[in-house]
């Protein structure tokens, strides 16, 4: 069935993107199909202007194989809750669970079910049809074949979509998916932790408080940058000194962005990405403060009880100290949304809500949190800046 389907394709077919195949299955854990192999040994393809074959590679800013298995799985399982059976399928890692190879310019995603057979090569073919959620029916289907029958099929008579009409048929074309012309051999990347860290991990998502949890559960560097300046230049050109549990946190974790939301720049950097180079954020929120004091109701610093700014969000939240009283240890924190009405201050210091944050605990509508079955290990991750 292979060989039909290269005929059907054609003779012409994208430069090879090398691939490692006994590092992918290692890392997997499953040994894949033969006729998957033999069509992702050509890289990212786009079959019939219409399916994109996703294979393990990588390119700078556009794909990750690892991150689009676990994206791809994680948005199918929590999308599945909203349609019947409302009981999402198991997936990659489980054993027996789906894994995903493709998706379609619908944005219908293709899986591997697993469960199926102890041989790979007769893995059916499962598409999750995302149209069909909105028509309240299942989204799921199984296709019954492996890859090179469905996609034979898909070509020459199109194939039914959960919720009615078809996929395809679809031109007999293959080439390099347009959004990944130059991409890379893909490398596994390491194991996470060793057994014994894992478990310290784990049980700090539980257990513990204060620095000492947080630095078991989001490790930080191994040299923190900080910046060129020193606290004492900070705290003179601001006019206080700053809360000691930031101070403590910065010298352990220096500049940072966290699970790839939160942003802690280096405090002791001189530009505009230091903490003294918040001025701006400040000069602005004066100025739309003025024009529409309804929606920017906070004083800013150094007026009396005015925010302070430390921190912001991928989505443009700065998270900011409120200045009320003489202590800097005992300012609130308070949270100046990019896309919501101006809220009151956190229930917690700044560790704490770190900490409740990485635990999946908190809760604040800008915070992004874990789906009831993300394990929060996968998503902890911290990228230390300079």
């Amino acid at each position: 069935m292979l060989d039909d389907l290269v005929d059907l394709l054609g003779p012409e077919a994208p430069e090879p993107v090398p691939v490692d195949w006994d590092g992918v299955e290692s890392w997997l854990g499953v040994t894949l199909p033969a006729d998957y192999k033999t069509l992702a040994s050509y890289g990212p393809l786009d079959i019939g202007d219409f399916v994109w074959l996703h294979t393990p590679c990588v390119q700078d800013g556009r794909f990750d194989y690892v991150s689009w298995l676990k994206s791809t799985h994680r948005s199918c399982r929590i999308a599945s809750r909203d349609a019947p059976p409302h009981e999402p399928p198991v997936f990659w890692p489980e054993p027996g669970g789906l894994l995903a190879f493709g998706v379609t310019r619908a944005t219908s995603c293709l899986f591997w079910d697993t469960s199926a057979s102890d041989d790979p090569e007769a893995w059916p073919v499962v598409i999750f049809h995302r149209d069909a959620l909105y028509r309240g029916v299942n989204p799921w289907h199984s296709y019954g074949a492996p890859l090179a029958e469905t996609l034979t099929g898909l070509i020459r008579t199109g194939l039914p979509l959960p919720g009615g009409g078809t996929l395809g048929p679809l031109p007999a074309t293959m080439r390099r998916t347009a959004f990944l012309t130059e991409a890379r051999p893909w490398t596994p990347p390491s194991r996470r932790d060793d057994a014994e860290t894992e478990a310290l991990r784990r049980a700090a998502l539980t257990e513990g408080e204060g620095v000492e949890a947080l630095r078991t559960l989001l490790p930080p560097p191994p040299e923190p940058f900080l910046g060129d300046a020193d606290w004492a230049w900070v705290q003179e050109q601001l006019g206080t000194r700053l809360p000691a549990e930031y101070v403590t946190l910065m010298e352990t974790y220096g500049g940072s962005e966290w699970l790839g939301w939160l942003r802690l720049g280096a405090p002791l950097e001189t530009g505009d990405s230091g903490l003294v180079g918040e001025q701006w954020y400040r000069d602005a929120y004066r100025e739309l403060r003025e024009a529409h004091p309804e929606y920017h109701p906070l004083p800013v610093w150094p007026e009396k009880g005015g925010f302070l700014p430390f921190a912001s969000t991928l989505d443009g939240d700065v998270i900011c100290w409120l200045t009320d009283g003489d202590d800097p240890d005992d300012w609130p924190l308070i949270v100046v949304p990019r896309h919501a009405d101006q809220g009151g201050p956190l229930p917690r210091g700044l560790t704490d809500t770190l900490l409740e944050w990485l635990r999946g605990r908190f809760r604040w509508e800008g915070f992004p949190g874990f789906d009831v079955d993300d394990d929060p290990l996968e998503f902890i991750r911290l990228e230390s800046y300079g």
